[in-house]
């Protein structure tokens, strides 16, 4: 009867050990020997011999893979620390594991080298405006070169571009300078735009003199309205022509030189 027992429990113990299960997201890669068994295996139940059989699992979720801060110079010389994410997801697990030692781990150390590579042939005003188009490049190559693993890298983000203090002051500076530039630029324009404004004024008042007195009376009224304490005595515009026009002219030039002469 112990023998019996024994050998039942053996089995048990043995099935249990053979049997596995692998989830939808999982593939199983197994070794009979140190050969590999053709495709992997999986989804469900999956059975190997224990002993002389080997499962690694690989899962085919989509995965996040921290860059640490790498330290880049830019190519107009602007030191700055950037730290990135890199997405990516297995496809062929079967190289993923044959192929590689540790593709997580590979694939972070080419991540890293590639952000200095790549981060070093841009500009830094390029580096902060067009960062789509630095994510996309960085996600070309890192995908170009864990392709052989099976790999797949779906996108890459920059998440944080950290700059010195000094180069803080300084970019505030360019900053600042910029909005008084553009300011000036506004205020120079507003001005261009209402000399024109004024000239077109003073031909219409010109070729219409009732609209100069028009103008006149506007004026007048907009002082009254105002609680002040200045007294306007008001003047005919007409009074004041004819003392314009009774003034004399001054002489020529050339008289008072010629006199001057003369007198001499």
């Amino acid at each position: 009867m112990v023998p019996v027992l024994v050998v039942a429990v053996i089995l048990i113990l043995f099935l249990m050990s053979a049997i596995k299960v692998l989830a939808e997201y999982e593939r199983g890669v197994v070794f009979r020997l140190g050969r590999v068994l053709g495709a992997p295996k999986g989804p469900g139940l999956v059975l190997i011999f224990p002993v002389i059989d080997r499962l690694v699992r690989v899962s085919l979720q989509v995965d996040t893979l921290d860059v640490p801060p790498q330290d880049i110079i830019t190519r107009d010389n602007v030191t700055a620390t950037v730290t990135a994410v890199v997405y990516y997801r297995v496809i062929d697990p079967l190289k993923a594991v044959v192929e590689v030692r540790n593709f997580r781990f590979a694939s972070s150390q080419f991540a890293q080298t590639t952000l200095r590579a790549v981060l070093g042939e841009v500009e830094f005003d390029d580096l902060l405006s067009s960062r789509e188009k630095v994510n996309s490049r960085l996600q070309a190559i890192l995908d170009e070169r864990t392709e052989p693993w099976g790999v797949k890298v779906t996108d890459v983000v920059i998440k944080a571009v950290d700059l010195p203090e000094t180069m803080q002051r300084a970019i505030a500076r360019q900053a600042e300078a910029e909005r008084e530039k553009r300011a000036k630029i506004i205020h120079a324009d507003g001005e261009y735009e209402a000399s024109n404004r004024l000239s077109e004024a003073a031909a219409i008042i010109a070729s219409e003199p009732i609209a100069l007195t028009l103008r006149y009376l506007q004026t007048l009224v907009e002082i009254g309205t105002e609680k002040n304490t200045t007294v306007v005595f008001p003047l005919p515009l007409d009074l004041i022509d004819v003392f314009l026009k009774s003034r004399p002219a001054p002489p020529p030039a050339g008289d008072g030189r010629a006199g001057g002469a003369s007198g001499s």
